[in-house]
């Protein structure tokens, strides 16, 4: 068995991390080269930044400040928010991101993920989906959440790796923020639907719910954000807790 990998994420809206509820509400956190450089330092094993206002205010990512988190920053980076086109995952890649997250410019036009993965590879390419709970399924939803679409997101999924995705970001949009547990049985479905790995988003408030999406839901990796922005716990303390339940777990160097 692979180590799971715990990813901490920064939301970032105009160069500051924040933090919300369900995509809404949101504060500041801090700077993100700061948060990026600590959670390394705790033992991330990687990071990903997502420009939460890039899409809904129509703008590029904000290329200055992935340079400034990769200066800080020894382990993998994923970078999303305002992707749009090849030049803008190209723009991403030599800013210093390892992989590029996708979303809403993947939903409207499908091929990107196949021309992104023709031209950087699928190890660069990563299918971000937002999803609710929508008539005993799931609906993606894209513009930061805001908008749903009628893509039920266990079928998009598939799509997405079949186009060349070769991970998959799956955020709860009704858990986000909420500190209640990954939505489990959504993590379930999408990771028994496709090949590529699977990172679970939306409602870590606890070591118990990684462990819980790792061995009941089958995800990769989990990615968490608000409990370690407020310190309420750090990711040392979240290996230790996932290692007491026999799960393997990259240890800091």
């Amino acid at each position: 068995m692979l180590a799971p990998r715990i990813i901490p994420c920064l939301d970032v809206s105009h160069g500051r991390v924040v933090k919300g509820v369900r995509f809404q509400g949101l504060r500041d956190a801090g700077d993100p080269a700061e948060r990026a450089a600590l959670y390394e330092e705790q033992g991330a094993d990687e990071i990903v930044i997502l420009d939460v206002s890039a899409t809904p205010e129509g703008r590029g990512n904000q290329v200055e400040t992935v340079q400034r988190v990769r200066a800080r920053l020894g382990i993998p980076l994923t970078v999303g928010g305002g992707v749009r086109t090849l030049n803008d995952l190209e723009r991403a890649l030599r800013a210093g991101a390892d992989k590029v997250a996708v979303n809403t410019a993947a939903v409207e036009r499908p091929a990107l993920l196949t021309e992104a993965a023709g031209h950087f590879g699928s190890q660069c390419v990563v299918a971000s989906i937002d999803a609710a709970a929508a008539h005993r399924g799931w609906c993606v939803h894209v513009r930061g959440g805001r908008d749903r679409t009628s893509l039920q997101a266990v079928a998009w999924a598939r799509r997405c790796a079949q186009r060349g995705a070769g991970e998959i970001l799956l955020t709860s949009v009704d858990r986000d923020g909420g500190r209640s547990g990954y939505d489990l049985a959504l993590t379930a479905a999408v990771s028994k639907a496709v090949t590529v790995p699977v990172i679970a988003s939306g409602g870590a408030g606890a070591a118990e719910h990684l462990v819980d999406a790792i061995t009941a839901a089958g995800a990769d990796a989990v990615l968490v954000a608000g409990i370690l922005h407020d310190s309420v716990t750090s990711i040392a303390e979240l290996k230790r807790a996932m290692a007491r339940h026999g799960i393997p777990v990259r240890v800091a160097a």
